[in-house]
This record gives structure tokens, C-alpha cells and sequence, in this order.
């Protein structure tokens, strides 16, 4: 089939690729000309483990093209997939203009029937401005062409997003267009010749699915960290809390880690414009502003523990910071904890080691100019001559560490860890104060 996916951005960039993998002919828009350089050349303008080679593979295999023509891209594809951001407005509230804009310039260059598929992240309503902004375009040209609008949202974990695709859970598809849906189940029937994970639904609850998807998981989070900060006060630990409720085939163990708050670039932005959709709506989600309020306040969390131990001048001291991006494998920082972390240190006098395996080069742009932070290549050298440690991220490569070595190395043997990793008696016989949330 002929696709036009439009926007290589992260989401975008995946499903192209991941469609051509299975012997599609797929052309990717992007306005953006420096990005669309960067791919033709070879270069992957995201970090996702196995992208670069699948990209490669099928750029060689003459499947997958980049292009900043809009005509050309808009003639290429019987599907039309828009990929493209949708960042939160002041509000809160998905800003959809490039969505809008991404349906006119299909409504404009358009000569014969398309299915124009909702791929990005977008608040119940959308499908409706789409087809208005086709329509509209249409009508200013003088024409009369048909086209379907269809929901598929996506449902790709950061980290895992190749998987993800290629072997769904379940695949969303919104419309009620019987020639639409023909169309689809043959673009996904590469995906699910194990069992059928086509879900057809209306296209309003097909927006609303995506949305409630990541509502429900956020929740699950703030929840158990609700719990974890209990757990301290009254003695109990969270671990074995966890493994107490997961073991409840109704609650199952998925979601159930606490730490210092959620991240990234779809919890965030999903629930406040969830909350945004149900107040326009006339309804207030008392349950997902508590998750909101929540999060926010668990990214303080470390902090709070690090002042009680070394008071809250941290004038002179150096905190080692293992993990800067919201979540392992991935770059992305968007909403990290690690940044609410960095700033509070700052503000109370501290300076900053930190060590990522990926993120580090951003979050040399976000703290650009900022010189009491050190970004170094190794985890031990964050730790050399710091004061403590604080876990952030939970890498690999930080669950087996040498405890003895990290006191040697720091001033005062502490260990900060905002993800749980240890056993708490490991690193407490090597003579480490450890601090984790909700544990004994």
C-alpha cells in the first residue's frame, strides 16, 4: 500500500518505518527541512533502540522515502497518517493547530479519494476539525472528492516502540466507514495473523481511548506513590505492599513501581488535556487532577530527603546524579523528574555530576549557560568527590553497581535512589546510608 505519513517526529518516524517494514511504500512529510536532511543522510533525529537500523534497512529496500514537497507527499499515499505534534497550550489543553494545518494542505493538493488516519495524540473532537478543514479546502478549490477520516491512535512505549508496533496489544480504529475500514484491516493485516487485534469502534471513542489508556496508567503511578510516602510514615514497606496487591489477578503487578514521578511526553500532557476536554465539556475529573497534583508533588520527593539529610544549604555541596531522561531507554526529558530535582539543588546553592547514558547532550540544551552542572561518561565519575548520590533513572546499567567503590568515593556515604532498584540491606552492608521511597 502507498502511505504518506506526515511528520517524522517520534510517533511518525516509528509508524513509517515500522509500515514499510512489512513491504509498504511509505513517504514521510516533514516541514521541517533540517530533520528531513538529517534522515536522508542517514541520521536518526530520535533515540529508539533498533530505529537507526530499521530505518537503514528499508531506506536500502527503496521503502522508505523523506520529502518536505507537501504535494508530492499529499499525491503519494492513499493514506494520509498525521503524525505531527500536539503540545500542550497555555491552558493545558492539546494545541492543534499543526493537526488542522497537516488536514488543509491534504484538502489542497488532494485529486482523488484518501483515508486521512488521526495518528497523533488528539482530544475527543478532532476528527470533526479535520473533516471540516478537508471540506473547507475542497470547497475554496471547487471540488467534490470523497475521503474517509479515521482515529488510529497510537499506543508506543518509549524504549519499546519498534515492539509495540509490530506486535500490538490491540489496534484502535475509529470510524464508521465501511470503505475505511476495509482499508485498514488490510494495512494492519501484517499485524495480527496470530489473533485479530482490530478494534473497530465510533471515532469519538477512539480519541477518548487513548486518552483514558494513559489517564488509567498515570493513575496507577501516583497512586501507589500516594501509598509509598504512607508506607514511610507508618513503617510499612511499599515493595512488599506491591507484591501484596499485585498478586490480586484484578489489579495485576503492571504499573505498580513507586518513585519520583512520572514524565515524558504523553502522561503529562494527556491528563491535563483530559482534564482540559472534561471541564469544556461541563465535567470536572476529580480523580485525575489529584493524579496531577500528585505527580507534581512527588518530583519534590528526593529533594525533600536529601535536605533532611545535609540540611537546606546545599551551598558547597555536590550532588551525583545517575539518570536524566524521564524513563530508560530514551532521550527524552520532557517533564523528567530529573529536572525538577536539578532545579530545586540548584536553588538551594548545590552543584550537580550527572551521568545518563543517552539524554545528557539534551539536557546540555535545556540547562544551557547553567555552569554549577557537570555532565561526565561514566557513572563513577559523577560519583568521585560528590557529596551523595541520587538515582533518578532506572538504567540497567545502575542495578548492579559497586557499593563499596561508591563509598569510598563519596563525602558522605548516602544513597538517594528515587526508583527502589536495591535490596535496602545490599548497599547498607557496604556501609551506605540508602533512602529509597516507601521502603524500610
Amino acid at each position: 500500500m502507498k502511505i504518506t505519513v506526515i511528520g517524522t517526529g517520534y510517533v511518525g518516524l516509528v509508524s513509517g518505518t515500522c509500515l514499510a517494514d512489512v513491504g509498504n511504500d511509505v513517504l514521510c512529510l516533514d516541514v521541517d527541512a533540517e530533520k528531513i536532511r538529517i534522515l536522508k543522510e542517514g541520521g536518526i533525529p530520535i533515540f529508539e533502540p533498533g530505529l537507526d537500523a530499521m530505518v537503514k534497512a528499508n531506506v536500502d529496500a527503496g521503502r522508505l522515502r523523506f520529502t518536505t514537497d507537501v504535494e508530492e507527499a499529499v499525491a503519494h499515499g492513499l493514506l494520509q497518517f498525521i503524525a505531527v505534534g500536539t503540545p500542550p497550550d497555555e491552558d493545558g489543553s492539546a494545541d492543534l493547530q499543526y493537526v488542522v494545518a497537516a488536514a488543509r494542505n491534504v484538502g489542497r493538493f488532494m485529486t482523488g479519494y484518501k483515508v486521512v488516519v488521526d495518528k497523533s495524540t488528539v482530544p475527543v473532537g478532532t476528527a470533526d476539525k479535520v473533516q471540516a478543514a478537508l471540506a473547507e479546502e475542497l470547497a475554496a478549490r471547487g471540488e467534490s472528492i470523497d475521503y474517509s477520516v479515521v482515529s488510529n491512535p497510537e499506543f508506543l512505549k518509549e524504549g519499546a516502540a519498534l515492539a509495540d508496533f509490530m506486535k500490538p496489544d490491540r489496534i484502535v480504529v475509529g470510524t464508521e466507514d465501511p470503505r475505511a475500514i476495509d482499508v485498514m484491516r488490510e494495512l494492519y493485516a501484517p499485524f495480527q495473523r496470530n489473533h485479530e487485534r482490530l478494534l473497530v469502534m465510533d471515532v469519538r471513542s477512539a480519541e477518548l481511548t487513548k486518552y483514558a489508556a494513559n489517564a488509567m496508567l498515570a493513575t496507577r503511578i501516583s497512586f501507589m506513590n500516594e501509598l509509598a510516602n504512607l508506607s514511610e510514615r507508618l513503617g510499612a514497606d511499599i515493595e512488599l505492599v506491591r507484591k501484596g496487591i499485585g498478586s490480586d489477578p484484578r489489579i495485576g503487578f503492571d504499573f505498580l513501581y513507586p518513585g519520583a514521578g512520572y514524565g515524558g511526553s504523553c502522561f503529562p500532557k494527556d491528563v491535563q488535556a483530559l482534564i482540559r476536554t472534561a471541564h469544556a465539556a461541563g465535567h470536572d475529573l476529580k480523580v485525575l487532577q489529584a493524579v496531577e497534583d500528585a505527580n507534581d508533588a512527588q518530583k519534590s520527593v528526593l529533594t525533600q530527603k536529601i535536605v533532611k539529610r545535609l540540611g537546606e544549604d546545599l551551598s558547597g555541596k555536590t550532588i551525583a546524579l545517575w539518570g536524566l531522561a524521564f524513563k530508560p531507554n530514551t532521550d527524552d526529558m520532557r517533564e523528567a523528574p530529573s529536572r525538577v530535582l536539578i532545579a530545586d539543588l540548584l536553588a538551594r546553592g548545590a552543584r550537580v555530576r550527572a551521568y545518563d547514558p543517552v539524554a545528557s547532550h539534551e539536557a546540555q540544551r535545556i540547562f544551557a549557560g547553567e555552569t554549577r552542572i557537570d555532565f561526565v561518561d561514566k557513572p563513577m565519575l559523577a560519583v568521585q568527590g560528590a557529596d551523595v548520590l541520587a538515582i533518578v533513572t532506572e538504567w540497567k546499567e545502575f542495578r548492579a553497581p559497586d557499593f563499596p567503590a561508591i563509598k569510598a568515593l563519596l563525602k558522605t556515604p548516602a544513597i538517594f535512589d528515587g526508583r527502589n532498584l536495591y535490596d535496602p540491606a545490599v548497599p547498607r552492608r557496604a556501609g551506605l546510608e540508602y533512602f529509597a521511597i516507601g521502603r524500610l
